[in-house]
Formats: structure tokens, C-alpha cells, sequence
């Protein structure tokens, strides 16, 4: 069974890996979108700019998306699900872009299961450590 869970842990691996570090990046260079034009009206309250704010969702942003495509999927898909709840509520808040905020609670559930296909040990963790693993009643030495 964990066999079977290896190409969907790898196609997500990628996917929000990428995602992530691709759409921090643009942060610094506003290229996919206008990123400051997605903030709540709340963040008007905080002592920064909207695009130093940016800056700094960027950096994260693309560390995470780092971290996951490095192979710490467990901790970086639990980050990402976080931060993507959190940009939805973030979306909710400017009472617009309702359709990307249900998108990133998607991509919320996308990077939840990642995280969680990595505890059961459905692909490769960093380090490449061995960990055991139960298949149907058979237990083994599998790659984490």
C-alpha cells in the first residue's frame, strides 16, 4: 500500500513545493499579480508597508517551499497548510477573491495530506532515513 502512495506523495511534493517557493519569489518582483492588491484592509494597522509585508510573506514563502522540495515534507506540509488557511482568511477579511481563498483552503487540504502521507512513510523524508513500516499484517524497512 505505502508503494502505492509514493507517485501522489511525489506529485504533491513538487506541485506545493514549487508553488510555494515560485509564488514567494514573485513577491519581491509582482510578475503572476499585484500581490499588495490581495491584503486585508487589517494589515493597514501594522507598522510596515504593503510591500515590505510582501517581502517578508515572500521569504517565508519560499522558504517553505524549499524545505518541501528539500524533502522535509512532514514539517513543511504543515507550515504550508497553516500559511495557506491563513491567506484564505486573509482573502476572506477584503471581502473579495472569495474564489482564491476556497482555493487556497484546497491547497490547505493538498498540503495537510502531504504532511501526513510522510508519517505514514509513503516517500522519501531528508536524510533518507529507514524507518519501519506496517504493509497489510508485513513489517519491512522502507525509505521514509
Amino acid at each position: 500500500m505505502i508503494d502505492r502512495l509514493r507517485t501522489p506523495w511525489w506529485a504533491l511534493r513538487v506541485a506545493l513545493g514549487a508553488m510555494a517557493f515560485l509564488a514567494g519569489l514573485d513577491k519581491f518582483f509582482n510578475i503572476l499579480a499585484d500581490w499588495p492588491g490581495y491584503l486585508s484592509p487589517l494589515a493597514g494597522y501594522l507598522p510596515l508597508s504593503s510591500s515590505s509585508l510582501m517581502h517578508i510573506v515572500g521569504a517565508i514563502e519560499a522558504v517553505v517551499g524549499l524545505a518541501i522540495l528539500a524533502g522535509y515534507t512532514r514539517l513543511g506540509g504543515y507550515v504550508a497548510a497553516i500559511w495557506l488557511l491563513a491567506i484564505a482568511g486573509n482573502l476572506v477579511t477584503t471581502g473579495h477573491y472569495f474564489d482564491v481563498a476556497v482555493r487556497d483552503a484546497v491547497l490547505a487540504v493538498a498540503a495537510f495530506t502531504l504532511a501526513r502521507l510522510s508519517e505514514a512513510g509513503a516517500g522519501a523524508s531528508a536524510g533518507g532515513r529507514l524507518v519501519e513500516a506496517t504493509v497489510i499484517g508485513r513489517t519491512g524497512r522502507n525509505a521514509a
